[in-house]
């Protein structure tokens, strides 16, 4: 058994039970835990994150350099185009729109609190053919 096992990621914001709602909407998951200064959720795989009251929250602000990434989450998707449509209609917006270099094509947005994360094509799992 593992000394350590991972927990739950937290995210500071001045309200949790909106950025809960907007997170368990986008991963299609449950709400798991509630009190008056915490909101957890369980995404559909099994990923928890938690949602912490702090009214002094300071968004990140990437890509400006001037605090910049506190925190990054990265989700993959089989579809860039309609998790897209579902950042958005949740109240997200896009951070980043052009094609970055490497290996993944992905695309970065900000959460309703402000916080930075990544949807990235799921890699495909079949050889290359030709």
């Amino acid at each position: 058994m593992a000394l350590v096992k991972a927990g739950v990621v937290v995210l500071d914001c001045a309200e949790p039970e909106k950025l809960a709602e907007f997170y368990k909407e986008l991963l299609q998951g449950e709400e798991t835990a509630a009190s008056a200064n915490l909101v957890e959720i369980r995404a559909a795989d099994g990923f928890r994150l938690a949602f912490r009251r702090d009214m002094n929250a300071t968004p990140p602000s990437w890509p400006r350099p001037e605090n910049s990434l506190q925190v990054h989450l990265d989700f993959l998707v089989e579809d860039l185009d309609e998790a897209e449509r579902k950042v958005i209609g949740l109240g997200g917006r896009p951070l980043d729109t052009k094609a970055p270099a490497g290996p993944y094509e992905e695309r970065g947005y900000a959460d309703p609190a402000g916080h930075s994360f990544t949807v990235r094509l799921v890699p495909p799992t079949a050889p290359k053919q030709g």
